[in-house]
């Protein structure tokens, strides 16, 4: 007896509501079809290049919200009448959380669209943030989302991203990179700069470094005992630069001891005897 007293009033409301609930069931299998099709669309674009890959999934993040607000809204508004008091609970209470969230959140979005249409970066590239590398996965309406390199997802409120510096090395730029090491006045420049081209000559016929910019050897610094000595190269596999950096220094450490360059940092030590200091470099 208790089921039924249960159960009475809601088949009594499906049976009285049964055309809002099938028109309903089909405005939402419409809206879903048409959000599919819209999807395979964009994906046919993207394969074709006829999108970017940053836009196409830019529209379909749009698309999935307008076809979620419209559902919310079809269903709403089919049961607005009896559902007047719920609803009006639910505004006091979404009107109070929306107040408290809404600066970040709207601040987020609108960074967010400022991110998507000025593309100071696309999904695939690689950036430095915050003193590391990362890859773009995703660029969605609040939060921008990037891989580290030791695997770690990061999502970043998308108003951090607009007021921090980002390094943007794409996908296969080609971009700089430098191996400095230091070496006594004693020896000769010549000895020094042709040892690092030797080592420069080692990873361009190993393909590891371009040939063409060419690599070059600066001095860029002197010190007060020895000389700084900074070799250039040039790279476009941007998703090895790590690698990159590792293979440039172990390569310029080897040459440097095949040539007998000694590029420790001279230190200078103090010996206080009994009767003299002695002072040696």
């Amino acid at each position: 007896m208790a089921l039924n007293d249960f159960f009475d009033p809601f088949f009594v409301w499906i049976s009285s509501n049964s055309g809002k609930i099938i028109f309903s069931a089909v405005a939402v299998i419409v809206v879903v079809v048409l959000y599919r099709l819209l999807s395979r669309q964009i994906n046919r674009w993207r394969e074709n290049q006829r999108l970017e890959e940053n836009i196409a999934f830019t529209l379909k993040r749009i698309f999935q919200w307008v076809a979620v607000l419209a559902i919310v809204i079809i269903v709403v508004s089919m049961f607005v009448t009896d559902i007047g008091i719920i609803g009006g609970l639910l505004s006091l209470a979404g009107g109070t959380i929306i107040g408290f969230a809404s600066m970040n959140t709207l601040g987020n979005a609108i960074a967010g669209i400022i991110v998507m249409t000025s593309r100071p970066f696309k999904i695939g590239d690689r950036i430095f943030f915050n003193g590391q590398f990362a890859d773009v996965i995703a660029i969605d309406l609040i939060y921008t989302r990037m891989k580290t390199l030791d695997n770690v997802l990061v999502s970043v409120p998308n108003q951090e991203l607009l007021k921090s510096q980002i390094d943007n090395y794409g996908k296969k730029t080609v971009v700089r990179r430098s191996c400095s090491i230091t070496a006594g006045y004693e020896l000769a420049s010549d000895l020094v700069e042709r040892a690092l081209q030797e080592a420069a000559n080692k990873l361009t016929k190993e393909q590891v470094i371009l040939k063409e910019p060419k690599p070059y050897v600066w001095i860029t610094k002197f010190g007060d005992y020895a000389i700084e000595y900074t070799l250039y190269v040039y790279v476009n596999k941007i998703k090895l630069l790590p690698k990159i950096d590792a293979t440039l220094k172990r390569t310029v450490l080897e040459t440097c001891k095949q040539h007998g360059i000694d590029i420790s940092t001279p230190r200078l030590i103090q010996r206080v005897g009994n009767t003299d200091n002695e002072i040696e470099s």
